[in-house]
């Protein structure tokens, strides 16, 4: 009984220790991911500090500076400057390393007057989107956040024109920074899907619906095949259960449609 008694006790022991040790790993405050980024020959390493519980889809946000979660929602903050060359590099301090004249195939081009500058953007949107019934308009500025940090933007130009114009100054990568000098897509973030894929997870819109690239089950997808808020629902790599999401596409609207598909979060700066 003795025996008996002591191996009882040593188990209890045990499982105690088994148990709290488990609760400290998870406890873990945060991790921080160093990403490193090659643009031509110039290569640069950038850290996301990521907070505990953030499900592994938002950790592919790689031009984050921070990720973490918040109540319901996943908060995303960015410095909204792209990691790739642009001709709206020159005369700004990254010039030397990120400047790129323009070698894009739109016989059309012709630079703004604009540079980039950097930005603190922090995104706040739902880990759960669900739809909204009032599918409300999305606004001129951010609506939403690319996988480097970039912002995406509607489908307009200022004072809701048509792009007609404007998407004559977009760089060889399908961006180009507004008055302030905030860089965004408003069309498909070329450089993205180069480096990622046709297919893939390009980020996220403010109602935390994902935005993919216009490839999906090796078809090229057109309007034809979204809604009016440009999206659809199916399974995808990240979500194999299925999700609603959007697709950038050839054609205006290019990223979103008619308005958000589910309830917009916010971004500040």
């Amino acid at each position: 009984m003795k025996h008996t008694r002591l191996f009882t006790t040593l188990s209890g022991l045990t499982l105690t220790v088994g148990l709290l040790a488990f609760a400290a790993c998870q406890t873990t405050d945060s991790t921080v991911l160093p990403t490193t980024t090659t643009t031509g020959t110039t290569s640069t390493t950038a850290t996301t500090s990521i907070g505990t519980g953030v499900p592994d889809v938002y950790k592919k946000i790689y031009g984050a500076t921070e990720i973490y979660v918040e109540g319901t929602n996943i908060v995303i903050k960015t410095k909204g400057r792209p990691d790739h060359k642009s001709p709206y590099y020159k005369g700004t301090q990254w010039e030397s390393s990120l400047y790129e004249v323009y070698n894009g195939t739109n016989a059309k081009f012709g630079v703004n007057p604009n540079t980039i500058s950097e930005f603190s953007l922090t995104f706040k949107i739902p880990m759960s989107p669900q739809v909204d019934a009032s599918h409300s308009a999305t606004p001129l500025g951010s609506t939403g956040v690319s996988l480097n940090g970039v912002a995406f933007f509607n489908q307009y130009a200022a004072m809701n024109s048509p792009l007609t114009i404007e998407i004559n100054g977009f760089d060889q990568y399908g961006g180009h920074p507004q008055q302030q000098g905030q860089y965004h897509y408003h069309v498909e973030p070329t450089y993205l899907t180069a480096q990622k894929g046709k297919d893939a997870l390009l980020g996220f819109l403010l109602d935390g619906f994902p935005v993919y690239g216009p490839i999906e089950s090796g078809k090229t997808i057109t309007n034809t095949d979204l809604d009016k808020y440009h999206g659809h629902t199916s399974k995808t790599a990240d979500y194999p259960n299925g999700i609603y999401h959007y697709h950038v596409t050839a054609e205006d609207p290019y990223i979103s449609g008619s308005g958000f598909y589910g309830k917009a979060g916010t971004v500040t700066q």
